[in-house]
């Protein structure tokens, strides 16, 4: 019997498709957004719990780490709506031979 006929399971390695799960998990934006989300409630929660009149006498009588916080969540909320509306697709290659001539078999290696 070849692997071809003997086959019932689930597609692994280079037949399997490419997973949309992972790709918009570990999506570069989905990354940034989150350490933007993550510094920007640090330095939020820093501006308003730790601040002494020395701090903004420093600053010029501007709360840094507070607005920065603030904008640092909203460059995040960004990020994070960027994602939701235009989510990461797979190349039509990736998913298979949608015409039948061969040409973007996912088992293919890929041509340079």
């Amino acid at each position: 019997m070849t692997e071809s006929e003997g086959t019932t399971g689930p597609a692994t390695g280079h037949d399997a498709p490419a997973s949309t799960t992972a790709s918009r998990l570990f999506d570069l934006r989905s990354v940034i957004a989150l350490l933007f989300g993550v510094y920007g409630i640090v330095l939020l929660i820093l501006g308003l719990v730790s601040n002494t009149a020395e701090d903004m006498a420093k600053a010029g009588g501007w709360d840094i780490n507070r607005d920065t916080g603030i904008a640092m969540l909203v460059v995040a909320v960004l990020f994070v709506l960027w994602v939701r509306l235009r989510p990461v697709k797979a190349p039509v290659s990736e998913l298979g031979d949608p015409d039948g001539d061969g040409a973007g078999n996912a088992a293919d290696p890929p041509s340079h």
